[in-house]
């Protein structure tokens, strides 16, 4: 699984023209899945997205995760993350998983990451068309690729 993090002090998702997520000061969190990915990424990454240290303490450094600061957290599906732009102008999206594995790994993602942090999320719809608009705060965007591990 490839995530990008972003810190934001709002987001939200529009489909269709009507907004059906949002959220305030947190983390809009886009994934990417592929055949690869298990259990395991899931539970390493939805420990990483919410202990992440990457707001704000009294003095102004970055030490207190999004539970620490009772923010919220939305996740987005996206397969575009997967892009191989190895060859030509066009990527290629052959790595991203296919619907039949990928629902099911992103409910899941999205269950753990609502365990993990101990209160409701928000989130996209898997598949649709999609408008994400957030004011990213910093701004900090952070990749994590769950198979570098780094």
């Amino acid at each position: 699984m490839k995530i990008v993090i972003q810190r934001v002090r709002n987001a939200s998702v529009t489909i269709q023209n009507v907004v059906t997520a949002t959220i305030q000061q947190g983390l809009v969190v886009l994934v990417g899945i592929e055949d690869s990915d298990t259990n395991e990424d899931i539970d390493w990454l939805a420990r990483k997205i919410v202990n992440l240290r990457i707001f704000d303490d009294n003095q102004g450094v970055m030490n207190l995760s999004v539970k620490d600061i009772a923010g919220e957290i939305l996740i987005v599906s996206q397969f575009t993350l997967m892009a191989s732009t190895y060859k030509g102008n066009r990527p290629s999206y052959i790595r991203a998983s296919k619907h039949a594995f990928a629902i099911p790994m992103y409910h899941e993602f999205c269950e753990v990451v609502t365990q993990q942090f101990g209160k409701p999320i928000q989130t996209g719809t898997f598949g649709a068309d999609m408008q994400v608009a957030l004011v990213n705060d910093g701004p900090v965007t952070i990749l994590i690729d769950s198979k570098l591990r780094e």
